[in-house]
């Protein structure tokens, strides 16, 4: 059976929950391994004013006993301290739709006669159960020596400089600054450009890197198409809030090259098959090949802004401008930990799926099995053959 979870909640209700499904008995999970990630998820320069009142902390309902996982449903809830703001009391009807938001969209599709419901589920909030789920995953991965790590890469106009390949180092400096950015230089000039941006009553996008390291030679496959680990991995991180684009590698700038400059030659080192480019992200065929999986997300400057945006009354049947509902100014640097979420979640069924078995017990002995991409391990007969009689 494949990984899966599902989340329920609304923005302001009393609480948020999740059901994590399918992973192996036998993983020792506490609530503080998942109330790390929570906390990242709340630290970002550019967020709205919902980071000063929520203290975001998990409750474990169901799928763990005496600190390890059953092989049951996880059930996972955490509680909006918000609510207690909105529980029975009257709220202003929201009738003039957002740009770029779901409440024009949702309220087609639905019916609804007032437009929060849309904005209620479709807000961003919800992320916080994708990363209570992404915990237990990237904790699930991590006893397989996978890593899950990512930063910011831009925010606005303002790029990073990135040199060098040891991604672990740029994951611990982007953890030490407050726009999630491991070139200081570059933070120090998109934390100034966020300043602007509340300052001007708008909104900033950006791109985030996502990577995971160690990942095992043959997640994921070709045979079919919504099998191949890129794809699986792009609705991932398509399925976040405000994300627009997704590429893995040099998939752009690739484009633009000539094969035989888009590729990573095979090379022999002793028995192993190595590469000393990573131009294809760590996936070829929908497989992945051993190397870093880089993934890098564009996230557009959120639909709820300061300044009031051009729209339509629905109650009234007149053009009127948006009125503000609290959001951030940039919520790229707090997307980090929600895009690694989604990757490990994915990464984490793919590796369930190559591994079999209901326990980490039987797990680890057969990953520790897994073929490498080495000669010893390829054997070819090299024997002419009929290929299709």
């Amino acid at each position: 059976m494949p990984l899966r979870f599902l989340t329920a909640g609304e923005s302001h209700g009393p609480a948020l929950t999740a059901i994590l499904d399918g992973l192996p008995a036998g993983l020792i999970l506490s609530p503080e391994i998942i109330n790390k990630e929570l906390a990242r998820r709340q630290q970002g320069y550019g967020s709205g004013g919902r980071m000063k009142i929520e203290k975001d902390t998990v409750q474990i309902l169901g799928g763990v006993m005496n600190g390890e996982t059953t092989g049951a449903p996880i059930a996972l809830l955490v509680q909006n301290d918000d609510h207690v703001k909105w529980k029975g009391k009257a709220i202003d009807p929201m009738t003039a739709p957002r740009p770029g938001h779901a409440d024009l969209t949702g309220a087609v599709k639905y019916g609804y006669k007032d437009l929060r419901p849309a904005l209620e589920r479709a807000s961003a909030r919800e992320t916080t159960m994708r990363v209570a789920a992404g915990a237990v995953c990237k904790h699930f991965l991590s006893q397989f020596g996978i890593t899950v790590g990512g930063y910011v890469k831009s925010i606005g106009e303002i790029e990073a400089e990135l040199r060098g390949d040891n991604y672990q180092v740029r994951f611990d400096a982007a953890e030490q600054s407050d726009v999630r950015c491991p070139d200081p230089v570059a933070a120090e000039k998109m934390r100034q450009r966020i300043e602007e941006i509340i300052h001007a009553k708008d909104t900033l996008g950006g791109v985030l890197e996502i990577v995971a390291l160690n990942v095992p030679v043959g997640l994921g496959s070709f045979v079919q198409w919504d099998k191949r680990l890129e794809a699986k991995l792009a609705m991932a991180l398509m399925s976040v809030q405000a994300i627009k684009g997704v590429e893995f590698g040099d998939a752009f700038e690739n484009a633009k090259r000539p094969g035989t400059q888009a590729h990573d030659p095979i090379n022999l080192k002793q028995s192993n098959l190595l590469r000393a480019t990573n131009h294809a992200g760590g996936i070829e065929g929908g497989i992945s090949n051993g190397q870093p999986i880089v993934m890098r997300a564009a996230m557009k400057p959120i639909a709820t802004t300061l300044h009031p945006q051009p729209t339509v009354d629905l109650a009234l049947g007149a053009e009127s401008p948006t009125k503000y509902e609290r959001s951030d100014f940039c919520p790229v640097p707090r997307a980090v930990p929600i895009l690694e979420s989604m990757a490990a979640f994915v990464l984490a069924d793919a590796l369930i799926e190559k591994l079999g078995g209901d326990s980490m017990n039987e797990m680890k002995p057969r990953f520790e099995s897994l073929c490498k991409a080495t000669l010893d391990e390829l054997p070819m007969d090299n024997i002419p053959h009929v290929f299709w009689e």
